[in-house]
């Protein structure tokens, strides 16, 4: 039976998924991000493709190196939630 409380356990799940597998693309951008906007502000170097190069070959870094566990933790919780179907009907 689906009740209010298996749709929160099931949003709730969803939420920490998507937390989970985005957050080290997150950061690694974040990161970068500020390396590069130090970088600029000691050189007073004002160039906005600076910043978007860099970002975008450390997120694409990161999706190659991660992308397997990224994809195995959206696999899983995709698995459990259609394990678990019959019990939301």
């Amino acid at each position: 039976m689906l009740t209010e409380g298996v749709i929160m356990d099931v949003s709730r799940e969803a939420i920490y998924t998507i937390i989970l597998t985005a957050a080290p693309v997150l950061l690694v951008s974040l990161i970068v991000g500020l390396i590069i906007s130090i970088f600029q502000t000691i050189t007073s170097i004002q160039e906005q493709t600076l910043t978007f190069v860099p970002k975008i070959l450390a997120v694409f870094v990161t999706m190659m190196l991660l992308g397997s566990w990224m994809l195995n933790n959206m696999t899983t919780y995709m698995t459990d939630l259609w394990s678990d179907f019959s019990l939301y009907i």
